[in-house]
């Protein structure tokens, strides 16, 4: 039976990394349908708006989408879209594996961390933010809820278990923020009780970001709040060659979007040279997340045969070839395993 899912082509270079990644999956033989909706600034100069209704409508219809990156100012203009969709949908999880491929310049070899970051609330809450009407003083509000805590170190818990993970790593700041970060590692403390089939440890932020340089195999599934979630996640993308490898996944109860999570990269975009590895790797996510999960491991093994290969990859990966070879390599990767 086919599926539908609503696609968000992008800023910038989404809509060739777009394209790439519909030709694997339609290589595959998804059986996917493609509704494909605007939002972005191409949003912006069709409708008139950044995020129009018909989109939301679309996302909220067929429950899964599909996105390439889009564009947020830094520090002025309007607020990221990508939060909004978050809020918009509660999708409370953010899920960032960092897999090690062959044939990237990263500095670490056989990696496997998933990073499940909450999603909506903590440190990036637009209520509470402001600033003196003299420009000299900002303040923000950090908000964690125990039913926040409680549903995302559930989620990270079982997920573990559905992969047949053995650690959870609770990340916190809990030792000088004793409330918001107290109440989440208070929270983790009861819910991995639940689950006593799995290790759990602590760690403290800080010390985890170290930790991740110089042993990063130490760590299998880590759960932590949002802002830490958010940089820890760039850190294991980091050490498995960059965000280009990196996908997202932002799941809540009735709505799902998977992601690259790079930014929309304007200065290459039209040039025909991205990478749609972190798109393609979000698409496996996805594929995952509908049932199909041979298909998205075939797109993982596609993905890892040509990189060992070194077949038609873009620039960034030190190869000569372009964002439509490097999908055709990856074509005729899938097809050989039909």
């Amino acid at each position: 039976m086919a599926k539908t899912i609503a696609v968000i082509r992008g800023d910038g270079i989404g809509p060739e990394i777009m394209d790439a990644t519909l030709k694997v999956l339609d290589a595959l033989g998804c059986g996917l349908v493609y509704e494909f909706v605007d939002a972005g600034m191409v949003a912006l100069e069709k409708h008139g708006e950044l995020l129009p209704q018909a989109t939301l409508d679309a996302i909220a219809r067929h429950g899964v989408a599909l996105k390439g990156p889009l564009t947020t100012p830094v520090g002025k203009g309007f607020s990221s879209l990508n939060v909004a969709l978050r809020r918009h949908f509660d999708l409370y999880a953010n899920v960032r594996p960092a897999i090690s491929f062959p044939g990237t310049r990263a500095r670490y070899e056989n990696i496997d961390i998933i990073t499940v970051r909450e999603n909506t609330e903590g440190a990036y809450l637009q209520e509470g933010q402001t600033l003196s009407d003299d420009g000299e003083v900002a303040q923000s509000l950090v908000r964690n809820t125990r039913h926040g805590a409680s549903r995302i170190v559930k989620y990270a818990f079982d997920l573990a278990v559905q992969k047949g993970r053995r650690k959870v790593t609770v990340v916190h700041k809990a030792n000088i923020i004793k409330t918001a970060s107290g109440l989440f590692l208070d929270v983790a403390r009861g819910v991995a009780k639940e689950y006593p089939q799995i290790e759990c440890n602590e760690m403290i932020v800080d010390n985890t970001c170290m930790q991740l340089v110089m042993n990063p195999w130490q760590f299998d599934v880590i759960v932590t709040t949002n802002l830490f979630g958010d940089i820890l996640s760039d850190l294991c993308a980091g050490l498995v060659g960059g965000l280009g490898l990196a996908p997202g996944a932002n799941i809540g109860r009735d709505a799902a979007i998977f992601e690259a999570v790079h930014g929309s990269a304007p200065d290459i975009a039209g040039r025909n040279i991205a990478n749609p590895c972190a798109l393609l790797l979000a698409a496996a996510e996805m594929l995952d997340h509908l049932g199909m999960v041979e298909k998205g491991t075939r797109i993982r093994d596609a993905i890892r045969a040509t990189l060992e290969a070194h077949d038609r990859v873009t620039p960034d990966l030190g190869g000569t070839g372009t964002t439509e070879t490097f999908a055709d390599a990856l074509v005729e990767r899938v097809w050989q395993r039909k």
